[in-house]
């Protein structure tokens, strides 16, 4: 009788210790997918804006966006720069550091005199916000186990997802009845708000290790080991071009729908909410698919669809170009972004484990970089053609497509590895 009692107490107890952890992992989760927002936010608020920061410095909406660009810059990095930091110092005070450095260059931002002003200030803020997405990645990479890697950073996903669809939404709202200043006035404020629920909230989640070497020497060698990991290499590319494909559409959004299509700032901000819900939902039912399904195989069949997509989009350009095709083909490809994403960030990390941080800062690193060179390109054509835009993301889809067949033709051993 006592043993039954005795033990029907322990299996209580082992109950409420689940639950309490199951609570805490999604509090840890719903703060890391806040701090891996700021990304996002810090792009996507401001874009409906590009045309009124235009008009105050007398400056064109191309020469706008080089202020995108060197926010790409700044989060490739920095991603870098904290990658090693945090394996050093640990994720929480590095985090806390760089939530300081976004809150002083959105401020910044906000008292920006002129376009150059502006440009750089927007390059500091990259480099704050990058704290939160190393962190964030490096964080699941430390809490949970590697078949649960996926569906976690999925999670992050939903609320990053959420970001790019109530981002542009304010910020055309803001547009309409403030100034464009005001958008970085609610950055700072978001950050404060962050720095508040990281200092509460987020536990350390590793040992600092003070054995790591800062210098740029052992820095560079230190990612150059991660680098020649097949895994790593092959899934951090593959996922960087699909990101290169998405930034390069978000960089061409507000000058394809604004000019091209003649909608106003705030149908602008409505329709790319819209457009970007695709993300939050594929990320979500990845999560569901992943549960039937290896992450490898639901990357492999979502990458061909994509490429088809991409093909798709490509004779729309050439051939049709009206607004609802442009707009359906767009939602389809951010939507199977939104399983492609988190699965190579996943399978990317999967040879990691005490080298969680670098390895997290360097993928989010070649996301950027591809960003960037995307970006950069796709600002070279501002007219009404949908050409330019179609052939860098079908361009980018395809060789992200070719490395995944190369993996599964090449790397069997590896592929047995993360099918487990």
């Amino acid at each position: 009788m006592i043993n039954s009692l005795a033990l029907n107490e322990i299996c209580k107890m082992q109950e409420d210790f689940t639950i309490r952890n199951k609570k805490r992992e999604k509090i840890i989760l719903l703060v890391l997918g806040t701090l891996i927002a700021l990304g996002p936010f810090s792009i996507d608020m401001y874009l409906p804006s590009f045309d009124s920061i235009a008009k105050e410095f007398t400056t064109t909406k191309a020469q706008v966006g080089f202020s995108l660009t060197s926010y790409f810059i700044g989060i490739s990095f920095g991603q870098l720069a904290y990658g090693p930091i945090m394996d050093k110092f640990g994720r929480k005070k590095p985090l806390l550091i760089g939530l300081v450095v976004y809150i002083v260059s959105a401020i910044s931002c906000f008292y920006s005199p002129n376009l150059y002003w502006l440009i750089i200030s927007r390059f500091f803020l990259a480099i704050g916000s990058s704290a939160g997405m190393v962190a964030s990645k490096a964080v699941v990479r430390d809490i949970f186990p590697p078949q649960e890697v996926a569906r976690a950073i999925s999670f992050l996903m939903l609320i990053m997802g959420g970001a790019p669809i109530i981002a542009p939404t304010i910020g055309g709202i803001v547009i309409t009845h403030f100034s464009w200043h005001i958008i970085f006035l609610i950055l700072a404020v978001f950050a404060v708000l962050m720095f508040i629920s990281v200092t509460k909230f987020l536990p350390e989640s590793i040992e600092p290790d003070k054995t790591v070497d800062l210098k740029i020497g052992q820095v560079i060698n230190k990612y150059k080991g991660i680098l020649e990991d097949k895994i790593f290499l092959t899934f951090s590319f593959a996922g960087s071009l699909t990101i290169g494909a998405m930034f390069a559409y978000i960089s061409n959004a507000p000058s394809l729908f604004m000019d091209k299509f003649h909608l106003t700032e705030s149908q602008f901000g409505w329709l790319f909410g819209m457009n970007a819900a695709g993300l939050i939902i594929g990320s979500q039912l990845n999560r569901l698919v992943l549960k039937r399904a290896t992450t490898f195989a639901v990357t492999l069949i979502i990458g061909f669809i994509l490429v088809a997509l991409g093909v798709l989009f490509l004779i729309n350009g050439y051939l049709i170009g009206n607004f609802y095709t442009t707009v359906i083909l767009l939602f389809f490809i951010l939507f199977l972004l939104g399983f492609q994403n988190p699965n190579t960030t996943a399978l990317s990390l999967f040879p990691f484990t005490k080298r969680a941080g670098r390895a997290s800062a360097l993928v989010g690193s070649l996301k950027m970089i591809f960003g960037a060179i995307a970006s950069f390109i796709i600002s070279k054509f501002t007219g009404p053609s949908l050409i330019p835009l179609a052939t860098i993301i079908l361009v980018s889809l395809t060789l992200s497509l070719l490395l995944l067949i190369r993996f599964k033709a090449k790397e069997k051993r590896a592929l047995v590895m993360i099918s487990r």
